[in-house]
């Protein structure tokens, strides 16, 4: 349904065709009595599909409705993997051990979902050899094959040669499932953790005390306390 249906008396139709709150086929009935069939419900009239002759209308509880497609949404995004794209930047001349540590990390964002942008940056001169930056680009997906493809192949912007690359459709998929499962775990967390306080308050409502706060108010017994107390109970 659209975000703004009309509702009640913002409908302006003067008859609807209805549907009840089961699903149920009222059949087309006048504004008005439609209304007072929402009405006797304890509910309200809202118009599902305004393009139809006549529009069709449903009885329902909107407010709740509205709760829940929200609640829905919220999960659902929750669920969702978000697509970053990382940037990284080389060199014609970066060294080795900087070349592997850069792509290790280039790895690690596509396995968790995200894109990478390799960029090759020239310098002076350097953009007169602009087939070295086109072979380390290469030397990249070389080194990626198993876990990624190229979304956009090599081009300049300037001073710098740049390509963008993503996960494939396998490591793609365990990273939104992955997503799927910390998101479970976090809700299933939450959801524990407010068991506890409600028991917490559900206790110290009841006249109860949290488990600790009682032992720690416990009278200390007679036969630990001090010399000087002893004596002075025996005046």
């Amino acid at each position: 349904m659209a975000r703004d249906q009309r509702t009640n008396r913002r409908i302006r139709a003067r008859e609807v065709r209805v549907v009840g709150p089961e699903g149920e086929q009222l059949g087309v009935l006048p504004i008005e009595a439609a209304l007072d069939r929402a009405q006797a419900a304890g509910m309200d009239l809202v118009e599902v599909n305004p393009m139809a002759k006549p529009p069709v209308c449903k009885i329902m509880d909107y407010g709740k409705f509205k709760y829940e497609e929200k609640k829905r949404a919220s999960e659902a995004k929750k669920k969702q993997v978000v697509v970053h794209l990382k940037e990284i930047k080389l060199r014609p001349k970066t060294e080795e051990h900087d070349y592997e540590f850069k792509v290790r990390n280039v790895r690690r964002f596509l396995e968790e979902g995200n894109k990478a942008r390799v960029t090759i940056m020239f310098r002076g001169r350097e953009i007169t050899h602009k087939e070295l930056g086109s072979a380390i680009l290469d030397d990249v997906v070389k080194d990626l094959k198993d876990v990624a493809v190229v979304e956009q192949t090599p081009r300049m912007e300037g001073r710098q040669m740049f390509m963008i690359i993503a996960p494939n459709p396998k490591v793609a998929a365990r990273a939104r499932e992955l997503a799927r499962q910390q998101a479970a775990a976090a809700e299933k967390a939450g959801k524990a953790e407010g068991g506890r306080k409600n028991e917490l308050v559900a206790a110290v409502a009841a006249g109860g005390k949290p488990e600790g706060q009682a032992a720690a108010q416990a009278p200390v017994p007679a036969s630990v306390t001090s010399p000087l107390a002893q004596a002075e109970g025996m005046k």
